[in-house]
């Protein structure tokens, strides 16, 4: 009798292998494909293009960060954006620059031919949220370059009271030296200076002259103005040389021998005769403060006494009298800070003086 093999089974195992097959091959795909957009979008999409350009900023490598697509900016997107055309790139540089930390993707929303990214971070002990627009710039190869539609950088308009040198993160720099109007630039004109967002920018002043703890600025709007007003104040050092300016200026003062010194700050006046000629001298220095005033300094009116020793003859009966008198007084003045550095001390008119018999 001939045994005959059924080949259904042999049918339903292919089948079934088959399917197995296709299976794996689906999850292949999906794997892949799985992996590739996760590759995109850690290497090569809109999100990846501003963590790298975060990472250059993190790096100080600011020269690479203003080669990246729509970074740089020309003086008629600065007008469009409301921003001084004139602007100083002085702060677009790494000594310029403080790390940023804990970068973080937040969202990446597409809009039509942009996409809206948006990063968190902290920037010092402050943290910051940006949103940045990027468009597709090409290929290259078969992965897709960007450019920014809107250029990271910002602008930080600096009013600086009181000195001309300053630092931003540490780099020094000279209030000429960024100016538009160089060495003719008044105190108080504002200092627009190009900064790279998001960034901390900390401005100090340590000068002999001046001094401030500073303000920190946390630009994290790109092509938006962030004003700075910076009030300095006077180290002891510079005090203690006004003092001394006024005290030789009071000095030369009681060298002149009249009852009313030449543009000086005290005086005596008589109803009679003088017998001798007058002898000044200062009963009691003013204690000197300098206090802001604009963008340069001033001597408050500040108590002193002055000493006069004078004969006096009487129109009347010609008598002489000896006459030892303390005159009390008040200095105040001015101090102009000039375009080499140093300090102009003027001291103020002289009040009325007080009447002597």
């Amino acid at each position: 009798m001939q045994r005959v093999e059924s080949k259904a089974p042999r049918r339903s195992r292919l089948i079934a292998d088959l399917a197995m097959l296709s299976v794996i091959g689906l999850m292949l795909v999906a794997a892949l494909a799985a992996g590739g957009a996760t590759l995109y979008q850690q290497f090569y999409g809109p999100s990846a293009f501003v963590v790298r350009y975060l990472d250059l900023l993190s790096e100080g490598r600011a020269a690479d960060a203003l080669r990246i697509p729509g970074v740089a900016v020309d003086r008629e997107t600065l007008e469009i954006a409301g921003i001084d055309p004139t602007a100083s790139e002085a702060m677009l540089r790494g000594a310029a620059l403080a790390p940023l930390t804990d970068v973080e993707v937040v969202s990446e929303e597409p809009d039509g031919e942009t996409t809206a990214v948006t990063v968190s971070y902290r920037a010092g002990g402050n943290a910051g949220r940006t949103t940045f627009s990027i468009a597709q710039d090409g290929w290259a190869g078969v992965t897709p370059n960007w450019r920014f539609t809107a250029s990271p950088l910002a602008v930080v308009e600096l009013t600086l009271r009181g000195a001309d040198q300053f630092a931003v993160n540490g780099f020094e720099v000279d209030r000429r030296q960024i100016s538009v109007a160089g060495i003719d630039a008044a105190p108080l004109d504002p200092l627009p200076m190009l900064v790279f967002t998001p960034g901390l920018y900390s401005v100090t002043v340590d000068t002999p002259i001046s001094a401030s703890p500073g303000v920190g600025v946390l630009a994290d709007s790109p092509l938006a103005t962030t004003p700075v007003d910076l009030q300095t104040e006077p180290t002891d050092e510079f005090v203690a040389v006004v003092q001394q300016r006024v005290e030789e200026f009071l000095l030369t003062c009681t060298e002149q021998e009249v009852l009313q010194p030449t543009a000086c700050p005290f005086g005596l006046e008589v109803s009679n005769r003088l017998a001798s000629l007058p002898k000044w001298s200062i009963a009691a220095q003013p204690q000197v403060t300098v206090t802001p005033d604009g963008g340069h300094w001033q001597i408050p009116p500040t108590n002193a006494v002055a000493h006069v020793e004078v004969e006096i003859r009487s129109l009347f009966d010609g008598k002489v009298q000896a006459i030892a008198e303390d005159v009390p007084f008040q200095v105040n003045g001015s101090v102009t800070i000039l375009p080499d550095g140093s300090a102009s001390i003027r001291v103020g008119s002289p009040d009325p003086a007080p009447p002597a018999g």
